[in-house]
C-alpha cells in the first residue's frame, strides 16, 4: 500500500497542540482544536476501560494528570468521561468521539498503548471504531504484536511501528532480553509490514531506519521534536516530526 501524502506533509502535534501554562491539557479535545487551529496533524494515545472502550489517554494510570488515582482498565468509560483533566473543564473521550470532533478536518496518527501481555481488546476496538470512516488517519504501536495484529485485521488502515534503540526499564512488560534486541533491530518486519517507522529523535540518525527508508521509501516520523533546531536537524534524517513545547515554522 502506497504511502498517502497527508501522513508526512505538515508536522503532527504530540497528544494534540497542549499547553499546560494555557489550561490545555495533552489529548484532550482542547488540544485538538489547537492542532487544527494551526493546521497540524494529531497524535493521540488510546488506553482500554474495564469495560473494553478506546480511550484518550496516554498513561496507564490516572494519577499524573487527574485528581484520580489508579489504572484507567479499573474504570468504566462513563466514569473515564466524568474524570476531569488537569484541573480544567476537559474530560477524557473516547476515540470515537475525538474523531467525530476533529472531522477529518486534519490527519490523526492513534497510539495503541501495550502491556506488552498479548492483550488484543483494545488493539481490537480500536479497529472496529475505525472501521468504515473515510478521514486520514493511521495507527501505530510499540509492541510488534499488535502491529502484526492490525496488519492481519485491518490490512487497509496504514500501520506504523514505534520504536527506538534501546529497550531498558519497566515499559516492555514480561518481554525478554532477546524480544528486545529483535525490537531494536526491527526483527519483526516480515510479520509487521509497516507502512511508515515512528522514531525516537533523540536515536537519529540511526542505521537501522536507513534501509527501509531510502530503499524501500517507508517514511519516517520522528518523536519527540521540541524546538525549531530540533526540526531543523530532524530534517536530515525523516520526512515528518511529531512535536510539542514549540510551533514549528
Amino acid at each position: 500500500m502506497s504511502t498517502p501524502a497527508w501522513l508526512v506533509a505538515r508536522p503532527i502535534a504530540h497528544r494534540g497542540l497542549h499547553d499546560r501554562a494555557r489550561g490545555i491539557p495533552e489529548n484532550t479535545v482542547a488540544a485538538a482544536e489547537a492542532a487544527i487551529a494551526g493546521g497540524f496533524g494529531i497524535e493521540c494515545d488510546v488506553q482500554l476501560s474495564r469495560d473494553g472502550e478506546a480511550m484518550v489517554f496516554h498513561d496507564h494510570t490516572l494519577d499524573r494528570l487527574t485528581a484520580e488515582t489508579g489504572p484507567v482498565l479499573d474504570r468504566s468509560r462513563a466514569e473515564l468521561e466524568a474524570i476531569a483533566i488537569d484541573g480544567t473543564s476537559e474530560t477524557i473521550p473516547t476515540l470515537a468521539a475525538f474523531l467525530d470532533r476533529i472531522g477529518g478536518r486534519v490527519p490523526l496518527v492513534v497510539e495503541i498503548k501495550s502491556r506488552f501481555d498479548g492483550d488484543e481488546r483494545l488493539a481490537r476496538r480500536t479497529v472496529e471504531v475505525l472501521a468504515g470512516r473515510t478521514e486520514p488517519f493511521a495507527v501505530k504501536s510499540f509492541d510488534p504484536r499488535i502491529v502484526a495484529l492490525l496488519r492481519q485485521i485491518a490490512p487497509r488502515i496504514r500501520r506504523g511501528i514505534v520504536a527506538q534503540t534501546r529497550y531498558d526499564g519497566p515499559d516492555w512488560g514480561d518481554t525478554s532480553a532477546a524480544e528486545r534486541r529483535s525490537m531494536a533491530m526491527f526483527g519483526h518486519w516480515n510479520e509487521t509490514r509497516p507502512d511508515f517507522i515512528s522514531y525516537r529523535y533523540a536515536d537519529l540518525p540511526s542505521q537501522v531506519v536507513v534501509m527501509p527508508r531510502i530503499l524501500s521509501g517507508i517514511p519516517v516520523i520522528t518523536w519527540t521534536v521540541r524546538s525549531q533546531q530540533e526540526a531543523d536537524r530532524a530534517s536530515a534524517f525523516a520526512d515528518q516530526i511529531v512535536f510539542e513545547g514549540f510551533v514549528p515554522a
